[in-house]
């Protein structure tokens, strides 16, 4: 789980934050959308590369929402918080859930399902991800993050 901050919304131009927002498919909508608009607001970005991040934050916390908590008996949290450093023009974005870990099928992704964590990769510089029995943590890196 991420650290908690004293506030659950924020967002400036090094930090965006969304704390204990419903794991479902309603919220991780809502969330990629603040992002983008964050992005749009704060980044130099071009359409493409904006997009990309999107995508990436999109299918984390999609991942998040569909199968964190499907072995449990009541809905879960997800969090989602990203991080500017304007020294190396970096962008890191951590997403967690306090859910049980999905081990992926192994071999080649079904024709419709299992594309969700080699699109982070392909979108992001870097991704870790973290399982232990408190959550799941994925964190994407994206550097030369142009400011305006």
């Amino acid at each position: 789980m991420i650290d908690s901050t004293s506030r659950a919304d924020v967002a400036d131009a090094e930090r965006f934050a969304r704390i204990g927002i419903p794991a479902d498919a309603e919220s991780a909508s809502r969330i990629r959308e603040e992002f983008a608009g964050w992005l749009e607001r704060f980044f130099g970005l071009d359409p493409i590369r904006s997009s990309d991040l999107v995508l990436a934050i999109n299918e984390a916390l999609a991942n998040a929402a569909e199968f964190a908590y499907v072995t449990t008996d009541r809905p879960g949290t997800m969090d989602l918080i990203a991080h500017y450093d304007p020294d190396s023009a970096s962008l890191t974005a951590t997403i967690a859930d306090q859910g049980v870990w999905r081990m992926p099928n192994p071999g080649p992704p079904a024709r419709t399902r299992g594309r969700g964590i080699p699109l982070m990769e392909a979108l992001s510089d870097r991704v870790t991800i973290e399982t232990s029995t408190a959550g799941t943590q994925v964190r994407m890196q994206w550097a030369g993050v142009a400011r305006p």
